[in-house]
């Protein structure tokens, strides 16, 4: 079975967004000033649109514009951020995939926040976004690098497993869908570019019950929840054997659940 585009829940996704945030905001800290005046801004993967209305915080007059091929999140995104910010730019959200977009127009900076681990073979697609930037312009990005984690390991144990094999083959991600921070830097400085990488683990805290699964029903089991949407009594019976194995490896202490969490990053800077 060929991996589906996963069904978007964009409330769930936000359930954990003081979490989710946090990388997006240590990503930008090392983006350096653009060039242009108001700056023009591409968020590749943009989501419900929260983290992208952070980039007005940082360059209010920037003209940005979010792409994302979930139609369930653009929706949000429209409701909730589209419009004038207050500094005197615009935010507007538009429909695209990340595996096939190019640049239209100069860019000052392409950002993506939590998405190329999604594109197969995205390194292939940095030639064409960096030849997109203006000149001085910069392109950032952070991805999870978590697939070696508890969380992913027993998710992909489970899908491989007897019982879910048919169903499930071919539709997880594995720990090739993202590099590691001397791979991206050694990409993205044989394409010209000034660049910084390196990674952070950071420990989130969770509560509530069974939090690291309500995490990730928000994100990497996205794809097995689409994959079983059409049977609602196996896909309980799939969470079930899911939770419990998460419970052993994530056990709650007194001040509620660790979730260890790597992520990679990237900041190229393009010469001018």
């Amino acid at each position: 079975m060929s991996a589906a585009t996963p069904t978007w829940d964009p409330a769930q996704y936000l359930r954990h967004a003081g979490h989710r945030t946090r990388p997006f905001t240590d990503l930008l800290a090392r983006v350096p000033e653009l060039p242009g005046d108001p700056a023009r801004i591409a968020d590749l993967g943009c989501g419900a649109g929260n983290v992208t209305a952070l980039l007005a915080d940082r360059w209010p007059t920037a003209r940005i514009t979010g792409y994302d091929n979930s139609p369930e999140m653009l929706d949000k995104a429209h409701v909730d951020h589209e419009g004038p910010t207050p500094g005197g730019g615009r935010l507007d959200f538009a429909h695209a995939d990340v595996g096939t977009w190019t640049p239209a127009e100069p860019y000052d900076l392409i950002v993506s926040n939590a998405t190329l681990h999604w594109v197969p073979g995205h390194v292939e697609r940095f030639g064409d976004w960096i030849t997109g930037l203006a000149p001085g312009g910069a392109f950032a990005f952070q991805v999870p690098g978590n697939f070696d984690a508890p969380s992913h390991v027993l998710l992909r144990e489970l899908a491989a497993a007897p019982r879910w094999h048919a169903r499930l083959d071919g539709v997880l991600r594995h720990t090739e869908a993202v590099l590691r921070p001397e791979a991206y830097l050694e990409r993205l400085t044989a394409l010209g570019c000034t660049t910084d990488a390196w990674e952070t683990t950071y420990v989130h805290l969770l509560t509530g019950e069974d939090p690291v699964l309500d995490w990730v029903k928000g994100t990497g089991l996205r794809p097995v929840l689409t994959a079983l949407a059409d049977d609602p009594e196996v896909r309980e019976d799939f969470l079930t054997e899911y939770r419990t194995a998460l419970r052993a490896a994530y056990p709650t202490g007194p001040h509620g659940t660790p979730f260890p969490f790597r992520r990679v990053f990237a900041v190229a800077g393009k010469g001018r």
